[in-house]
């Protein structure tokens, strides 16, 4: 068994998301290989996907078997021919620079995720029935220090402004790390409690899944 708590973990934004650049072609694979002529890109880059295939767009992945024509997509799995349908990923991918640490946190909270179900019955039951169905759209909020000196201050203001997606890098202690793709809002004034620290909220409206890459063993 293996547990751990979250101090220590630390946040980051990425400040720039380059320009939408075009892949031609995505295998059915695990890892999923992008073509990408000329690329330009290195083992442990981060991007965004915008692909044909929906349940891949907007999903973080980390490079890997970088070359000049193709890569692949780190942990992303896209063998089902059912939700992945083949010859028809293409799309564009956008990569993260810049990153700059969202500091002094407070006390972090997830809201959301929560499987949904439909209920049902027969006229002939006695007792009604569930079946899955979706889960609930996903946020995150970061209470932080006020602290307009701080670096990622501007940056988080500016995604508000704009309500363009961001990506979003957690630190776990050990060395895995979590990404995510949301729209980035903050509060406009800070909390006036007295005795209490002052602090803005950051929220994180998730855009899609998050996508975790564990340390390695």
């Amino acid at each position: 068994m293996s547990v751990k708590i979250p101090n220590g973990t630390t946040f980051e934004i990425a400040a720039t998301l380059g320009d939408a650049t075009p892949f031609t072609a995505i295998t059915n694979a695990n890892p999923a290989v992008v073509t990408a002529a000329a690329n330009g890109l290195s083992d442990g880059d981060v991007l965004v996907v915008d692909s044909g295939w929906a349940k891949l767009s907007g999903r973080p992945a980390r490079v890997t078997a970088a070359a000049d024509d193709s890569f692949s997509l780190e942990n992303i799995n896209t063998i089902s021919l059912d939700s992945y349908p083949a010859g028809s990923g293409a799309g564009t991918y956008k990569v993260a620079t810049d990153w700059t640490q969202i500091a002094q946190i407070t006390e972090p909270a997830a809201n959301g995720g929560d499987q949904q179900f439909l209920t049902y019955g027969f006229l002939e039951d006695d007792d009604d029935r569930q079946m899955p169905t979706t889960k609930s759209a996903n946020s995150m909020t970061l209470p932080v220090a006020d602290d307009p000196s701080k670096d990622f201050v501007a940056i988080v203001e500016e995604a508000d402004e704009d309500k363009k997606p961001r990506l979003i890098r957690a630190n776990l202690p050990g060395g895995s790390k979590i990404y995510y793709y949301a729209y980035v809002s903050i509060t406009a004034t800070p909390t006036l409690s007295r005795n209490n620290l002052m602090t803005r909220t950051i929220t994180l409206s998730l855009a899609s899944r998050v996508t975790r890459y564990n340390a390695a063993a």
